[in-house]
């Protein structure tokens, strides 16, 4: 009895570690899911999968949500009030709700296509070890060339329906490990010439539907065939993974007020070639 005890708490403390590393790789550009893989098998545990990874996703879609509860409220009261004839959407908050429901039909619909269609997904080799540093390898490269040749000159103001279209399509290879979310919508927001700062809280709000629906979904298929006890686990690390996501956001938008964005190339860049060379 008291070897399970300790075996149910080391899962605890696994749950709530994972989720510390879960919200704060997920607004940074350097791919959470690629982290949630290569962190277990650093320290000898077994991957908990693709289920465990979209879960504590949640504590990250609260944290977005949390984060920018005064914007969002502006942009659901702006929605409904775009109804009036007399007004339309034409104030920002109100074209910023189309923008994320733009941005969000990619993603969504080619996750549902995976679910469906594609159920050894989560075993296929775009998850092994090889895939992600390879994949980290090149998305480094692209944010690089975005930092190097987007104008950065954009302010929500200037954004149109067409970059919104080209960052839902960019969000939607989020669904390859490694490529990172945050990352791939920071990156085509900056080849659209959109200034960093900007960039990244659109990217941040954009990802709401597609990373609470994508937790959601998971979440509720392991409410249907773990107990009780084997959820507390997974809670754990959805509040932990919440509270670090609070951090990194406001850490990110800080940072990219006076920095670009070079240092996290240069992770990436290390973080590949550490795999490739190590694991």
């Amino acid at each position: 009895m008291p070897e399970e005890i300790s075996r149910y708490l080391f899962i605890c403390f696994k749950s709530f570690f994972l989720g510390i590393i879960q919200g704060f790789t997920e607004f940074l550009p350097i791919s959470s899911t690629a982290h949630l893989k290569v962190v277990p098998y650093l320290f000898g545990w077994n991957d908990l999968g693709v289920s465990f990874s979209a879960s504590i996703q949640l504590g990250s879609a609260v944290a977005i949500i949390y984060y920018f509860r005064n914007q969002i409220s502006l942009i659901i009261n702006s929605f409904f009030s775009s109804f009036n004839p007399s007004k339309g959407f034409k104030d920002e908050n109100s074209r910023l709700f189309l923008y994320i429901f733009v941005a969000s039909i990619p993603i969504l619909v080619f996750g549902l296509l995976v679910k469906l269609y594609w159920p050894n997904y989560s075993d296929s080799n775009l998850r092994g070890l090889f895939s992600i540093a390879i994949t980290s390898i090149v998305m480094a490269l692209l944010l690089a060339l975005a930092e190097i040749y987007g104008k950065k000159n954009k302010l929500f103001v200037d954004i149109n329906l067409n970059d919104v279209i080209k960052l839902g399509l960019a969000q939607s290879l989020a669904l390859f490990p490694g490529v990172s979310r945050s990352g791939i919508t920071l990156t085509s927001a900056l080849f659209s010439g959109i200034e960093r700062k900007t960039a990244a809280r659109l990217s941040f709000l954009v990802g709401i539907p597609a990373v609470s629906i994508s937790g959601l979904v998971e979440l509720f298929s392991l409410f249907r065939v773990l107990s009780v006890i084997d959820i507390i686990p997974i809670i754990i690390g959805i509040i932990s993974s919440f509270f670090s996501s609070i951090f990194a956001i406001d850490l990110f938008l800080k940072f990219l007020s006076k920095n670009n964005t070079l240092v996290f190339v240069y992770y990436r860049l290390a973080f590949g070639i550490f795999i490739l060379t190590t694991l």
